[in-house]
């Protein structure tokens, strides 16, 4: 059967992580009710480094860290210095075009990507290990589900438009639309564990000390 969308050459895995810079009142703004503006702020840099940690630690790939607005932030460079990512800048458009245009251009490079939000505190490097993995072993795609309806992690070893395009984003229904997506392109994926991400006051509640004081 022929393949669908753009299928990937061959090379090694690649760990994209998208974030925000974490500027007060600009990221996290349903936590700055129990937070505060620079609170909220604060929480996001702190799960962005965790889950920097994590993809490093994993030792399946190179680390690029995927920026917006763009990648001129001293929090960046900080990351950049700690951690020795590779800076990209996310494109224009609704997290649906920003995630397929750095599969994209990414999978024109690498054999396999593993692209990641930064807000889910349980990401751990056995998740990477697991999607890498999957990915070896002849899967399309790899998610790790998340307990609000989306996911927090896409692995690919290919890439088409359709698994982005007209997605209603930050809904109970994202998970659910996109395997009726790898449906129709009759993609092989494999689901990790559930996990859970930071979005709500109340997710403030299961967050480790480390995490809730910095």
């Amino acid at each position: 059967m022929a393949r669908n969308g753009t299928d990937c050459v061959g090379g090694p895995t690649r760990i994209l992580i998208f974030a925000k810079a974490p500027r007060p009142g600009r990221v996290k703004t349903r936590l700055i009710p129990l937070l505060g503006a620079a609170g909220a702020a604060a929480l996001y840099a702190r799960l962005a480094g965790r889950t920097l940690a994590a993809a490093q630690a994993a030792n399946v790939g190179t680390v690029e860290l995927w920026c917006a607005p763009d990648t001129a932030d001293a929090f960046f460079d900080a990351c950049r210095e700690r951690h020795g990512v590779t800076l990209m800048q996310q494109s224009a458009g609704d997290i649906g075009a920003r995630m397929f245009d750095a599969c994209r251009r990414t999978l024109a490079q690498a054999g396999r990507i593993i692209l990641v939000g930064s807000d889910c505190p349980v990401l751990a490097a056995s998740h990477f290990r697991a999607a890498d993995q999957a990915l070896r072993r002849g899967k399309d795609a790899v998610f790790c589900p998340v307990q609000d309806g989306g996911y927090v992690l896409i692995g690919l070893s290919r890439c088409d438009p359709g698994l982005f395009a007209g997605i209603a984003w930050s809904t109970a229904g994202v998970m659910q639309s996109t395997r009726g997506r790898l449906k129709r392109l009759g993609w092989r994926w494999h689901e990790l564990e559930t996990l859970w991400d930071v979005d709500r006051p109340e997710d403030c509640e299961r967050l480790g000390p480390d995490l809730q004081t910095g």
